[in-house]
């Protein structure tokens, strides 16, 4: 197998670890493509494992990257979500949502690295201290304390696909109707609502806005301003692994919202306007 072969093989789990380390499909096509640059510098013929050696670049890359990116963060006008992209439906949807993806800011840089690589991608801690140039017994207290982290902040009950899908289509329809009535009961009494606008769209909130009234009002106010017209039109699309509704404005994406349920009633509510952030990219 030729050197842009083996890369090419590693490409598409290459992107998904680096997406899910940053929460940017560009910054991880950043990543990706300078590993193949180094792939392609380095004398592979002295390279015993093809498959680690780009896991290890990769992984140390996005390291770096998330380090510089959680300082540029800290000063992102209003809630900073990640960039959502296209999927089809993978087999652990709960790794690659929104809301996952959200509570991995939580973790520090090395601690996202070693609890995906440990967790979602399913390498040993072996392995994991290898990629990561650690100590094995450092990466398992890393991957320890990001999966209670990550644990305690998941909701107690996921709901099913279907569930998902019915909660979201009839706050979608209330919604669209602006039914004050209808899109609160379908909300929970404390459920937030988060808006990343990047400083770039007007309207969006630069806190989050909490509780069923204050979102469904929003909601309410934002559909007689904007009603579906010949040039804007709402759906439901696969993002980030699970139903959500997407804005387009002729063809383009507007706005992406997301929900996180507990299989009865909506919790949390994600919208992306950020324009920089709605290529929807597809990730395999």
């Amino acid at each position: 197998m030729s050197t842009a072969e083996t890369f090419q093989r590693n490409r598409p789990r290459l992107l998904s670890l680096a997406y899910r380390m940053l929460g940017s499909m560009a910054e991880a096509e950043d990543a990706v493509q300078e590993a193949w640059l180094r792939w392609t510098g380095a004398d592979t013929s002295r390279i015993e494992s093809p498959d680690a050696w780009l896991t290890a670049t990769v992984s140390r890359l996005c390291v770096d990257q998330l380090r510089a990116a959680q300082v540029r963060r800290a000063d992102y006008p209003g809630p900073w979500l990640p960039e959502p992209v296209h999927t089809g439906e993978p087999p652990d949807t709960a790794s690659i949502s929104l809301a996952f993806l959200v509570l991995l800011e939580s973790l520090t840089p090395d601690e996202r690295a070693a609890y995906l690589l440990h967790e979602i991608f399913d390498y040993s801690h072996a392995e994991v201290a290898t990629f990561l140039g650690k100590e094995e017994a450092a990466c398992r207290q890393l991957a320890h304390r990001a999966r209670q982290r990550v644990q305690e902040g998941r909701p107690r009950f996921a709901p099913s696909r279907e569930q998902h899908q019915r909660i979201l289509g009839a706050f979608f329809q209330a919604a669209l109707q602006g039914d004050l009535t209808g899109m609160k009961q379908v909300l929970a009494e404390d459920a937030t609502l988060w808006t990343d606008g990047g400083g770039r769209v007007r309207g969006a909130a630069s806190k989050p806005v909490h509780g069923a009234e204050a979102i469904a009002r929003l909601f309410q106010l934002l559909s007689q301003r904007f009603p579906e017209s010949a040039g804007l039109r709402y759906g439901m699309e696969e993002v980030n692994g699970w139903p959500a509704i997407v804005g387009r404005t002729d063809g383009a994406a507007s706005f992406v919202l997301t929900t996180e349920t507990d299989g009865t009633k909506i919790l949390a509510l994600r919208a992306v306007l950020n324009p920089e952030k709605l290529r929807l990219a597809p990730l395999a």
